[in-house]
């Protein structure tokens, strides 16, 4: 869908650009819109590599597990299953620090980790468990301590002063990391509290029914 969106912004950039007598202009943007895309993608890698590997040397250090441990009561209020497993813990613990690293791409793979994990301890169940909702909805309100992609964009467009986003962005991050795991606890309980009286009114119907065959 994006896919065809941004052809149609494509043709019908070139159609004025040529209708309006304004060709080689556009051909001049194209130009320079490639060459800034060489170079922003390259400040990326670059800003993404070093961040990648320093969370990789905190890992083999021991970092990310020493964080899981620190993280451990806020785990179990808001990761109840997978607090209980370590191994889960700390890939939930490392998914949370690349975010506030603001290195999504390397948060990613552990989010996936811990998705399987967390599966695997219910593989007979087809609906996705409230430790899993809970992970998905925090790598979309992530706490961001380092935004380094956001900072690498401002650089990159000239920015005097791409740090004045630090403090909102704090500010900001937080309040939607807190409000949206609390919203995940409670309509954890909710759905929790439905299912358990949806089961006992199906067992009831069933002794019911078992009662009225005898």
């Amino acid at each position: 869908m994006l896919g065809r969106i941004a052809g149609v912004i494509i043709i019908i950039s070139v159609f004025f650009g040529v209708t309006c007598g304004n060709f080689a202009q556009m051909g001049a943007a194209v130009m320079d819109g490639a060459a800034d895309a060489v170079e922003l993608t390259v400040a990326l890698v670059g800003m993404m590599c070093l961040w990648c590997g320093v969370l990789r040397v905190l890992r083999e250090a021991g970092a990310v597990s020493a964080l899981a441990r620190l993280l451990r009561p806020v785990l179990r209020l808001f990761f109840p299953e997978a607090a209980r497993h370590p191994e889960i813990a700390e890939d939930i613990a490392a998914n949370i620090a690349a975010n506030m690293l603001g290195v999504g791409n390397a948060a990613t793979p552990m989010a996936l980790s811990a998705m399987k994990k967390l599966k695997e301890l219910d593989p007979s169940s087809d609906r996705a468990s409230a430790d899993m909702i809970t992970l998905a909805v925090l790598n979309t309100s992530s706490i961001s301590l380092v935004p380094s992609t956001l900072l690498t964009l401002l650089r990159a467009a000239g920015s005097k002063d791409p740090f004045a986003v630090i403090l909102p962005i704090w500010i900001t991050s937080v309040t939607c990391a807190t409000l949206a795991l609390s919203l995940c606890r409670v309509m954890a309980l909710v759905t929790g509290i439905s299912r358990e009286r949806k089961e006992e009114a199906e067992l009831s119907q069933r002794q019911a029914m078992t009662w009225r065959a005898e």
